[in-house]
């Protein structure tokens, strides 16, 4: 079963080869190196015209690796720790003021 992508994935900034950017590499990964890694990405997320249907996305998934609407990993693991404290409406307020960012 081939599984359908998101339409607003065709329109985000980090399709082709800049998305390895995105993810951690296969091997150990020195903190400096990743976060100079994060930074690069989210410099490109915040350019992006998809920025929040992908953290959305992500949130609604639990994506676990990689940046995805201008969060890391552990960025996106609070918010949804406080989303499962708080409910949905603080998730959204939250977002969004992180997408101000």
């Amino acid at each position: 079963m081939l599984l359908e992508s998101p339409p607003w994935q065709e329109r985000a900034a980090c399709r082709g080869p800049i998305a390895k950017v995105f993810f951690p590499p296969d091997h150990p990964e020195p903190r400096s190196a990743r976060d100079a890694r994060e930074a690069r990405a989210k410099a490109i997320c915040r350019a992006c015209p998809v920025r929040q249907p992908c953290l959305d996305y992500a949130l609604s998934i639990r994506e676990r690796h990689g940046v995805w609407g201008g969060t890391s990993e552990s960025e996106r693991l609070r918010l949804i720790e406080r989303s499962d404290r708080s409910g949905p409406t603080d998730l959204t307020d939250l977002t969004q003021r992180l997408s101000a960012r």
